[in-house]
């Protein structure tokens, strides 16, 4: 055969195989489908069997709850029926107490009506009465005051005053028993505290000073001083800040400031000045710094032998600075610095009498006049000025309370700031602490015995102890021992008001009755 044959034979076969091949895929694939589409409807039906009998189910389960719900329903409307009646069995009830009720109001009512037309014709005849008894009172009133002598106001008056003297005597016996009970415990404890203070401390007085005198070696030494057209005083003054006053008296030169510190430098300035003879502004200069020098060292060795002293640790150096510089400063002639000391003690004393910190006490009395380092340069109390610079400095509050508190220009906040006081009063009150220029001194018991004077009663006064004392002796026919009692606390607030005075002022009311007779 030849090649073409062969080709198409080869083709032919082909073409039948492929086409046999095709028949049986179109027979496969329409079997295939005649399975899915039995598959399909077994499904199916199995779907419908199964919702058919969540159907059934689903009724049934409504069903029962439609009866349950329905016999709940029925319970609870029988109970809602059940409360209804007892209800309206309650409600039938209380409306026949209302009608109860009602009728004994409407007969109460009737009561009260026929009690206000009672009570009408009461007051219709009180009032007729009162009318009389007003013309009755009246026409008494006024045959008392024809007998009396004096009208209605004028009894009143005396009224009054009878009624306002007695109360005064019953305060004074009120104001003289409650005194006495409470001197009872606190007079006797406060006198062994206070004398115990005292018996352990005694100090020297000193003479209040504004002015240093310095001796010369002879009065050819004041021409020096002056030096020429007045150059070398104006150098020292201007340098310390001193008033140098060179006068007619022999071979004496007086410096005057009312600072002590700077008075003190001066001093010591020209004291030097003179010792070395060579007097000039240059040379001024520098002994005046040298001074300086010195008097700081001597302040601090003097605020270090206070502390000391007293045993008082851990202060700071400006503190002690400021503590030395009291040694140059004067109250009523009495050394701040030697004050404060003699107050320290006094202060430990009394804290360890009652049982308090005394450490602490006397830390807080050798401080309670820092501020008085200070007066010359800052405005204020020197209270409140040490209360501050102990405060800068890190002094713990309660002794910065005490400082300020200690003449009760604030509040106490402890126990230790009246101590301070206490202290404060004692070491200026007792004998010889301190001294007054003659002419306030007796101003002050003219004052004194002035005030006593002006009250009622009082026949004469007297002002003793060096005015720390005043004694009024009154007309015991006007005042009686009760009303002594207030004379004295009337006289002592008059005089705390009206005077100032260092320490405190006793006023004691004397009251006696004498009979006498002469046997012949």
């Amino acid at each position: 055969m030849s090649d073409l044959q062969t080709g198409l034979v080869g083709f032919v076969v082909a073409s039948i195989v492929w086409a046999l091949v095709f028949m049986m895929q179109r027979a496969g694939i329409a079997k295939r489908a005649r399975d899915a589409d039995t598959a399909g409807e077994r499904v199916l039906d199995e779907a419908r069997s199964k919702a058919e009998s969540i159907r059934k189910e689903a009724e049934v389960q409504g069903k029962e709850e439609i009866l349950q719900a329905r016999s709940r329903l029925e319970q609870e409307t029988r109970e809602q029926r059940r409360e209804l009646q007892a209800l309206e069995k309650k409600l039938a009830g209380q409306e026949v107490d209302l009608e109860k009720k009602l009728a004994r109001v409407e007969s109460r009512s009737k009561e009260v009506d026929k009690r206000d037309s009672k009570v009408r014709d009461k007051l219709e005849s009180v009032e007729v009465k009162q009318a009389d008894l007003d013309e009755r009172l009246n026409a008494a009133r006024e045959a008392l005051e024809s007998v009396a002598g004096m009208t209605r106001d004028e009894a009143k008056r005396a009224l009054v005053d009878e009624m306002a003297a007695e109360a005064r005597v019953e305060a004074g016996r009120r104001v003289r028993q409650i005194e006495e009970e409470a001197k009872s415990e606190a007079e006797r404890k406060a006198k062994k505290v206070i004398s115990v203070a005292i018996e352990r401390l005694a100090g020297e007085w000193v003479a209040e000073r504004t002015i240093s005198i310095v001796h010369l070696p002879s009065d050819d030494m004041k021409g020096r001083l002056i030096g020429r057209e007045g150059r070398n005083i104006r150098a020292i003054e201007a340098a310390t800040g001193v008033d140098l006053i060179i006068d007619d008296t022999p071979e004496t030169v007086v410096i005057s400031c009312h600072n002590p510190v700077r008075r003190e430098i001066a001093k010591i300035g020209v004291e030097k000045l003179i010792a070395d003879g060579r007097i000039h502004p240059g040379r001024i200069e520098d002994v005046i710094r040298k001074s300086e020098k010195e008097v700081e060292d001597i302040v601090r060795e003097a605020g270090q032998k206070a502390l000391f002293e007293v045993g008082v640790h851990g202060v700071h150096q400006e503190i002690v600075k400021l503590l030395g510089m009291l040694r140059y400063r004067y109250s009523y002639g009495q050394n701040v610095l030697a004050h404060s000391i003699e107050a320290a003690f006094i202060c430990g004393v009394m804290a360890s009498e009652l049982g308090l910190n005394a450490k602490q006490a006397r830390r807080a009395a050798l401080l309670h006049d820092i501020g008085k380092s200070l007066t010359h340069e800052v405005e204020g109390s020197h209270a409140l000025i040490g209360a501050d610079i102990a405060r800068k400095y890190g002094e713990s509050a309660k002794i910065c309370n005490a400082i300020a508190a200690h003449h009760e220009e604030v509040r106490a906040e402890t126990i230790l700031a009246p101590l301070v006081d206490a202290a404060d009063a004692l070491s200026g009150a007792r004998p010889g602490a301190r001294r007054e220029v003659l002419e306030s001194y007796v101003q002050r018991l003219e004052d004194l015995e002035k005030i006593s004077n002006s009250f009622k009663g009082v026949e004469k006064s007297f002002a003793v102890q060096a005015g720390r004392e005043i004694r009024i002796f009154v007309d015991p026919g006007r005042v009686n021992d009760d009303e002594s009692a207030l004379l004295a606390k009337e006289v002592a607030r008059k005089v705390e008001n009206e005077m100032t005075y260092p320490g405190q002022i006793r006023v004691t009311v004397i009251r006696e009755t004498r009979a006498s007779d002469v046997a012949r």
